[in-house]
Parts: structure tokens; sequence; C-alpha cells
């Protein structure tokens, strides 16, 4: 039994020494800015859904610094502060809450919020239906994509290397309570990392949310922070944009076979990597874990072969 079972990953936090460069990034990367911004040392940037904020910037010499869980209740943080020792806070960022604060084996920064005020939602663009062989729902309608940056809706997941997988595994379900969805097999009996979900009980929930991968070189950190985005179209829409401004890109357009989103790799300009992903899998607590092998997540359904930049 967990501590507590967490609603969703809710923001990511870096520090970066220029803010200004930050937020035109993320402007073209498609966010918005936060509706409050409490602090001038500090950057909030949002997506199209509910959440206050998504991405969160301070000042400093660049560094991955944290990543956020929404928990259901205060209550909750309470029951994580009894059991590691942390203090359940008030919150001073947008959306205002309640936060605990905790470090994983590794060292990553996990805050875990409750209690957020949200915010109404920001429009997308229209969609319109796709037409295939075997459905043509859109009839006597033209489609049009339009030009400018995608729409981030919401940080879907999160990827971090670690030390010691099996430990940081543990320490993330036994708090959290989060699900298996792949382990990833070296070998027999050996496993190097998983993707892990939500348990939502009988609601479906992203293929993954956290994903923990053990590299050869042992190297703990950041690997990628992913946004979903509106739907292919906009995906398509963003990629052209971040391609036209010279930004970095590192792997895509492709379709993952584990989770099977559709995804387009960028680095930011510090060299942290986020991800536009659509069109992922769902699953319940009812379906039950597998094991897939390195090959499963280093191939691709289509699209190009992933760089070494990101096989550690």
């Amino acid at each position: 039994m967990s501590v507590i079972k967490v609603e969703d990953v809710a923001f990511v936090r870096f520090q970066v020494p220029d803010l200004k460069r930050m937020e035109q990034y993320l402007t073209d990367f498609g966010m918005a800015l936060s509706s409050t911004q409490p602090n001038p040392d500090k950057l909030y940037m949002r997506g199209r859904g509910t959440g206050p904020f998504v991405h969160a910037a301070e000042l400093g010499e660049p560094a991955f610094k944290a990543f956020g869980f929404r928990a259901s209740s205060v209550d909750d943080l309470a029951k994580l502060a009894a059991e590691t020792g942390a203090k359940v806070e008030a919150s001073d960022e947008p959306g205002g809450g309640s936060i605990v604060r905790l470090k994983d084996p590794d060292g990553h920064g996990v805050e875990v919020v409750a209690g957020w005020t949200p915010e109404a939602e920001l429009p997308l663009q229209e969609h319109v239906a796709w037409n295939n062989a075997h459905l043509q729902p859109r009839q006597r309608l033209v489609k049009r994509t339009g030009a400018g940056s995608a729409t981030v809706v919401r940080l879907g997941h999160l990827v971090l290397n670690v030390s010691d997988f099996r430990r940081a595994e543990n320490w993330y379900k036994s708090l959290f309570g989060l699900l298996t969805s792949d382990e990833i097999m070296a070998g027999p009996d050996v496993s190097i990392g998983a993707f892990m979900r939500c348990d939502r009980g009988d609601q479906p929930t992203d293929h993954h949310t956290l994903a923990l991968a053990s590299l050869p070189t042992g190297a703990a950190g950041f690997n990628h922070a992913a946004f979903e985005v509106g739907d292919m179209d906009d995906l398509m829409r963003g990629h052209n944009h971040l391609k036209a401004i010279g930004a970095e890109q590192e792997w895509g357009v492709g379709r993952h076979f584990l989770g099977s989103q559709v995804f387009d790799y960028w680095r930011d300009p510090w060299g942290f990597t986020l991800e536009h992903w659509t069109d992922g899998d769902l699953f319940t607590a009812d379906d039950a874990p597998r094991q897939a092998s390195i090959q499963e997540v280093l191939d691709v359904q289509w699209g190009p072969a992933m760089p070494a930049s990101m096989t550690g």
C-alpha cells in the first residue's frame, strides 16, 4: 500500500540565467504567461488547461530543480508529511494551495501540491476532424491548420535518469502509488527502468506519468519533460514554427512503441529537452504491467531513429 495516490504530474522547475529569453522560448514552444507572477526573479508559464502553471523557472546557473505531482487533497499532503518528516507549507506560487517538498534517492526535487485554484481554460484552435479510408466525418468543410506555435495543454510526463532503478522505483511507488505500464528489461531478470502511470482506478490515465531509467553511465539527472498539445495538426504547426525560428530539434517527428505517442523533441536555450506529444495510450488500474525490451524504447513505429544524444 502506498502512502497516497497522486492524480497527475503538474509542473517542472528549472534554474536559468535569463528569464526573458526563457519566456520567449516557451512562448514559441506553445505556452502562455501565467496570470500571476509573484516574484520578479521567477517565471511561471501555463498551458491551455486549468493548471496555474506547467513550467517554472528561477534565476541562476542552468539546472533542473524539481518536478511536481498533484495530490487530491491537503489531507494527502499531511499523510506524506507524517511519513517523510517533511512540512506541509502554504504555496506562494500561482494557484496557491499547499505543498510538500521532498528529495528522491538521487536528490531530484519532488514537490506535491494540493488545493490549487484552477485557471480558466485558454482556447485551443478548433479541431477539424480527420478523414480516412474508413470514415469521412469532415464533409463540405476545409481543413486549415494555420501558422504559429503549437498549443501546449498540460505537462504529460517526465523522464528521470536514476542511479539505482529498483531503489528509485520503490521510493516512488511506496509514496505515490504509481503503477508499472512497461518494465524495461536489459536481459533475463535484469530491469533497468520502467514507464509508470498514476493509479486512478477505473479512470483511464496516460500510459506513463513518470519514467525512470538507469543508464550505462550510472549518472542520475533530468532526461526530458513532455507536454501534450492539441492534436497532430497542432504538433506539426509547432514543429514548423520552431524550425523557422532556428530552435534546436533533438528528435522527431515520429511515433513511439511504448505509449504510442506521436512525438517531437526540442532543446531549450540551455540544453534541456522538452517534448511535444499527442495521441498517447490510456490505461486503467485493471491493465496488467508488461515487460519490454530496450529495443522497444529505442525503436519507432515510424520516424527517425533515436539520436545518440538521448541514450546517454
